[in-house]
């Protein structure tokens, strides 16, 4: 076993201390190494939304994939949330308080109808629907989730962007009592990320408020996340509190962060190196790697992207 020894090793790159502990647990662990993760108010309790809450009436929705579901507690037990920290388990448990009622959303900018709305009137704007997606991590692992929601579509249409309106930017709750990993310079607080246009009205990006038939859990970004498929993970901001529609692209946090690994656009392109080899991929659970598609195999998406240099736009 290779035993590394330095000040700035990544995060992602150090073994749980349970597993350390624990050898059988760590060999068990090591085929995953690599793989890095409406309803009305009254379902709600009025301080955290559960991961126990069903959402009743559900969809199925033909944008669905047929491939096999990443089991539950993986998806709800492994996750990237810096907000709450930097190792793949702790999100689980540091959220498990994290308050979800109240909760607004602001939505500003270039657009006509400039409003704050509850989040649970945001919900009940379209039939919420059950789509498993592939979902792609640039650290090399994937997942295939049930995500419900709807498009995000349906709520740009209703706030009624102005014509000079190109990108939408979305700004992640700041709360520092609630998620230490905040407390942190790891990154520029609160979140943001941003799309153009054309990628947020494509019916393919989800504006979510579930997994697995549940509302979603506090860990995987509740109350209200995007879920763009043919990205990489990070582009899909959680714990949304305020949409600006912006006439020029937006900055956004790992752009910021680390531009030379993180672009804007950063569509899942096996082709672009970062710190990482992109080519291949492992499924959360699984051993064997596959061939990561252009895209994430979402072909649907790839007009939007014409004439585009995707290695320079990365």
């Amino acid at each position: 076993m290779l035993i590394k020894k330095a000040a700035d090793i990544r995060s992602s790159e150090i073994t749980p201390k349970k597993w350390y502990m624990d050898r059988r647990k760590f060999l068990a662990g090591s085929a995953l190494v690599g793989a890095s993760a409406f309803v009305g108010g009254s379902l709600f309790s009025p301080e955290t939304a559960s991961a126990t809450d069903k959402i009743p009436n559900l969809q199925k929705s033909p944008l669905s994939t047929t491939e096999k579901q990443t089991p539950y507690k993986d998806i709800t037990n492994y996750n990237n949330y810096y907000e709450f920290s930097t190792d793949k388990y702790e999100p689980a448990s540091l959220a498990q308080k994290f308050k979800t009622r109240p909760w607004t959303v602001t939505i500003d900018g270039a657009v006509k109808k400039k409003q704050k709305l509850d989040v649970d009137s945001i919900i009940k704007l379209a039939a919420a629907e059950e789509r498993i997606y592939r979902h792609r991590c640039v650290e090399g692992w994937s997942i295939v989730v049930p995500w419900i929601g709807f498009s995000l579509s349906e709520l740009i249409n209703k706030c009624e962007p102005l014509p000079k309106a190109k990108f939408m930017e979305f700004t992640t709750l700041l709360d520092m009592t609630q998620m230490p990993g905040q407390q942190s310079n790891v990154l520029r607080w609160p979140y943001r990320e941003g799309l153009r246009m054309d990628e947020a009205m494509h019916p393919l990006t989800l504006l979510c408020f579930g997994l697995y038939g549940e509302t979603l859990p506090n860990q995987n970004g509740a109350p209200l996340r995007i879920i763009v498929p043919w990205k990489y993970g990070f582009k899909s901001a959680k714990a949304i509190v305020k949409i600006t529609f912006t006439e020029n692209e937006p900055s956004t946090t790992w752009s910021e962060a680390a531009p030379s690994y993180y672009g804007f656009y950063s569509n899942v392109n096996p082709t672009v190196g970062s710190f990482r080899d992109q080519s291949s991929e492992r499924r959360l659970g699984e051993f064997l790697k596959r061939k990561t598609l252009l895209f994430n195999g979402y072909d649907q998406v790839a007009s939007l992207y014409s004439g585009m240099d995707l290695k320079k736009n990365y």
